[in-house]
């Protein structure tokens, strides 16, 4: 990614030590992961990669994951789910939406895809890395906490 979309790291090697660094420092070895496309260019980079971060991970797949990807131990992989976490209702897909199940009654659109480039609808949000500060985000981390109770 890092000759399609500025960041900040000199090398590849560099990028996915701070990324599994940071996703392994948010997230614990029992937390439920979801991650929204686009995990890696090639299947040997996934390979590594998927192994050394925590959590149950689930993929959506991406436009940039190739077939090999969807293939690495994931607990589920698709394109699209609709979940309800901490009581909330969660539409994800790599993709953003113009609109999604439930957006009218407080379900909201996680997505990837944007690179942090798309302005947001109401309760829509990229959880992508570049959006946010090459981490996984958690689901209380975008709303109050009053939200979500």
């Amino acid at each position: 990614m890092l000759n399609l979309y500025p960041r900040p790291f000199a090398s590849v090697g560099e990028m996915d030590a701070a990324l599994v660094a940071r996703w392994n420092a948010t997230v614990e070895m029992d937390d439920e992961v979801w991650h929204l496309g686009d995990f890696a260019c090639t299947a040997k980079a996934a390979v590594g990669l998927m192994a050394a971060l925590n959590g149950r991970k689930h993929l959506l797949l991406g436009n940039n994951d190739p077939p090999a990807v969807a293939e690495l131990g994931w607990a589920s992989v698709g394109a699209y789910a609709e979940i309800t976490c901490e009581g909330v209702a969660l539409v994800l897909c790599h993709y953003p939406f113009r609109s999604w199940n439930g957006m009218h009654r407080g379900a909201l659109n996680l997505h990837g895809h944007s690179h942090g480039r798309l302005k947001p609808l109401l309760r829509q949000f990229d959880v992508g890395v570049d959006a946010r500060d090459y981490r996984p985000v958690g689901l209380g981390e975008l709303l109050p906490a009053s939200r979500l109770t």
